[in-house]
Formats: structure tokens, sequence, C-alpha cells
């Protein structure tokens, strides 16, 4: 079954690609690796929350904006290769705006994971970093990087 098969499957349709925010490209592809630039969990042109998780922002809510993230990544993807083309999700970097003692951004970037994993099968497992941090652009919860083979 191809990844768009899949997601019609699962009842999921990918978003407009979000316009860059700054001075990059929401894509760069060198030989058959494509790289996403950082997908915030953008749903209709905005942000659904804002806040640090385990302060203004839970952890489940977290790991959904995650998932947005992925989904959002996927449409940059799709736009620029064709996500059918994938062949492989190789790896993803999720950063998780952390409050003070907040260590479950593991959990949180799980939202991403499964979604690809949902999405491609055995070739959605990858590599991955959980990275916390003290703020992200416009002061998103979430931000996740996809890096994927594609054919060449």
């Amino acid at each position: 079954m191809t990844a768009s098969a899949r997601l019609a499957e699962l009842g999921l349709t990918l978003p407009p690609v979000a316009a860059p925010v700054a001075a990059y490209q929401p894509t760069a592809r060198t030989g058959n690796l494509v790289f996403t630039s950082g997908q915030l969990p953008f749903v209709d042109g905005a942000l659904p929350r804002t806040g640090r998780v385990g302060a203004e922002v839970s952890a489940e809510d977290a790991q959904q904006d995650a998932r947005q993230c992925a989904l959002n990544g996927l449409a940059a993807i799709d736009a620029a290769v064709g996500l059918d083309s994938v062949v492989r999700v190789v790896k993803v970097v999720g950063f998780v705006a952390s409050a003070a003692g907040f260590t479950g951004q593991p959990g949180v970037v799980n939202g991403a994971s499964d979604l690809l994993g949902d999405v491609f099968g055995e070739a959605g497992r990858h590599a991955r970093s959980a990275v916390g941090v003290a703020e992200l652009p416009l002061g998103a919860p979430v931000e996740v990087e996809l890096i994927v083979e594609v054919v060449s």
C-alpha cells in the first residue's frame, strides 16, 4: 500500500505546506535524501497552543502537536518529491519547549514517530533525537524535522 493510500485509510489529509517564517525553504534534497526544515504544529495557519510542555502545555497535547508537525513535514515532502517516492524515514529530530524539570521529551516526540509508523509501516522506523529546549519559534511547544530516503 502506498503512503498516500495509507493516509487516506487513516482518514488523514495533508495540509497545505506552511509558508516559511524566515529565510529558508521547506525542504532540501541531496542525492536520495530529503531534509525538512523544522515543522511547527500549524493547523490552518495557526498554532493550536503555545507555551512550555510541563507548564502551560500538557505532555498529551504536545504529543498531538508532534503528530501535527510530522503531518506538516509529510506535506512538505509531498510538495517537493511526492509522498509515494519515500523509501523510508531515516531520522526524526524533535525539539520540545520544556518547563524546568520536564523530562518527558521522548514521549512527546512519540506523537511524530507513531504517525510515521502508521503511514509507512516498517519503513517508518527511524533513528531519533528528542531534545528539550527553553523556547521555540512563535512560542510553539514542539518542532520536528524529518529526513527521508526517496527513490533516486
